[in-house]
């Protein structure tokens, strides 16, 4: 079975080919650097990035773009309240940015162009519409795009233009649908954008919002590239634009496949600081929760389903990475290699030689290992069927605890089921690593308190255990002596933060 996508463009799931197989260039708007991103933000990216790597383990080899709107409305309003130079405001949002990705396994894209950057590029491809009778200079210096010149604009969020007034024009960043409308393409500078400028043939002013990713994007991938991603929200105005003017200046199709995920909203209810339901992912993590169970969360409806977020779920979310640490823990007990565990994820350009290296141990696994291993695959190709890929996956613990129990799995084969997760994980993401491993300062200290119940020094051994568990980790007692895993409760991970 080939990968699947669902195709905003045409509205239908098609059968993904890219331009240039094996090659997929991947272009994903990234984030408006005026404040730190939102879980609703990083349901996005996260999906992004699950499409990043369920190409790469179709065999894909990828180059992703994702943009830094460093330059728009918001930013220059946010720097102007500041009293600070763009600049400066803008990089401590960037530096957020990039810490949350690490925080969320997201793996880091080719290119992040930073439109600030990327000035004279806008430039040239306004004076392309110019001279192809696209734009236009307004009354106040600006430049507009002619969206009556452009016959095919809406085919992306199939809009009816028949009541539309000619010569409308829309000035901010963005609008509503049924504002449809000229958009700005170059902004000539007003006194509230402050020191915000640059030279053009126009005069001093600024890009539109639109224009910036149409340079970018084209710059890095092309005229024409395989993909386009971004929330439902991106649809119009940003894509529609996007699709308008750089098909208007090249003459040739824009994207031949775009994909939008749904909105994510809090206890049913839009995200917003008036309810008091509005989260930063570091809002969470100082609950206690780790990156990678928010990650999970993000992660496991379908991209294209509305996720309702709530900690009552997520508590659930964590259960479920306790199972997979619990299975993967008895694997490794069994197997008796600790350094099996290898769902590392790497940002040293080597992730697609770990990938294969990965099929090339897939390609022996045993029948039932690789059934459900073919029924996680079958999954991913149905459009990131995600609840499907994680019922495989947990089918698959579920039938390694039953042969584990039985005494039917062998240490070899129990070496192969940790393969199985590791290059299940490639996709995913989630799997803790050596985190699974106790530092050996915490074996030490179990092992001094099982020497002290031998002594029965009850006291000693009370003493020990509470500070294992307080570094984070459960002491298990057994017939041979003892078991250390790694405590889950966001609760103590909270205190243990906190402390």
């Amino acid at each position: 079975m080939s990968l699947r996508i669902y195709n905003t463009l045409s509205r239908q799931t098609e059968e993904f080919v890219p331009l240039q197989t094996p090659q997929v260039r991947l272009y994903t708007c990234g984030p408006t650097v005026y404040d730190f991103a939102t879980i609703g933000n990083f349901r996005a990216y996260v999906f992004e990035d699950l499409l990043r790597r369920t190409l790469r383990f179709r065999g894909f080899q990828v180059t992703q773009v994702m943009n830094l709107t460093d330059v728009d409305d918001k930013t220059i309003r946010g720097a102007q309240a500041a009293k600070v130079a763009l600049g400066d405001y803008t990089r401590q949002y960037t530096n957020a940015f990039f810490e949350d990705l690490r925080t969320l396994a997201i793996e880091p894209a080719e290119h992040y162009p930073a439109a600030t950057a990327h000035i004279p590029e806008m430039i040239a491809l306004i004076e392309i519409l110019f001279q192809k009778g696209y734009a236009y200079r307004s009354e106040d210096g600006s430049v507009y795009f002619s969206i009556a010149k452009f016959k095919d604009y809406g085919k992306l969020a199939h809009l009816d233009l028949t009541g539309l007034k000619p010569g409308a024009r829309i000035a901010q960043d963005e609008y509503q649908k049924e504002n449809a409308a000229d958009f700005a393409l170059w902004k000539a500078w007003q006194s509230e954008d402050g020191d915000v400028a640059w030279d053009s043939p126009w005069g001093r002013g600024r890009p539109g919002w639109h224009i910036e990713c149409s340079a970018m994007s084209m710059k890095y991938l092309g005229a024409s590239f395989d993909l386009h991603t971004g929330g439902v929200d991106n649809i119009f105005p940003h894509h529609e634009d996007e699709i308008a003017q750089s098909e208007a200046a090249t003459g040739r199709p824009f994207v031949k496949y775009w994909m939008h995920c749904a909105h994510l909203v809090v206890d049913g209810r839009k995200m917003s600081k008036s309810l008091g339901n509005f989260f930063t992912v570091r809002d969470i993590l100082r609950r206690g929760y780790s990156g990678r169970e928010i990650r999970y969360a993000l992660m496991a409806v379908h991209y294209r389903q509305a996720l309702n977020f709530t900690f009552e779920a997520l508590d659930a979310d964590c259960g479920a990475l306790a199972r997979l640490d619990a299975f993967s823990e008895r694997l490794l007990a069994h197997n008796d290699q600790k350094s099996a565990v290898s769902g590392q994820r790497s940002e040293d350009g080597g992730q697609q030689s770990k990938i294969e290296n990965q099929k090339s141990k897939m390609s022996a696994l045993p029948a039932w290992m690789g059934a459900y291993l073919a029924a996680f695959t079958r999954a991913l190709d149905d459009d990131l069927n995600i609840s499907l890929a994680l019922a495989a996956l947990f089918d698959f613990v579920h039938e390694g605890n039953k042969r584990l129990d039985e005494g039917a799995l062998s240490p070899a084969e129990a070496a192969q089921a940790l393969d199985t997760l590791a290059h299940i994980d490639g996709v995913l993401g989630v799997r803790p690593g050596d985190t699974l491993i106790p530092p050996a300062a915490v074996v030490q200290l179990a092992q001094a308190r099982l020497q002290a119940r031998q002594r029965k020094d009850w006291a000693e051994a009370d003493r020990l255990r509470r500070e294992v568990e307080a570094q984070g980790w459960i002491i298990q007692d057994a017939p041979d002596g003892f078991r250390v895993k790694r405590n889950s409760d966001p609760r103590v991970n909270a205190q243990i933060g906190n402390g």
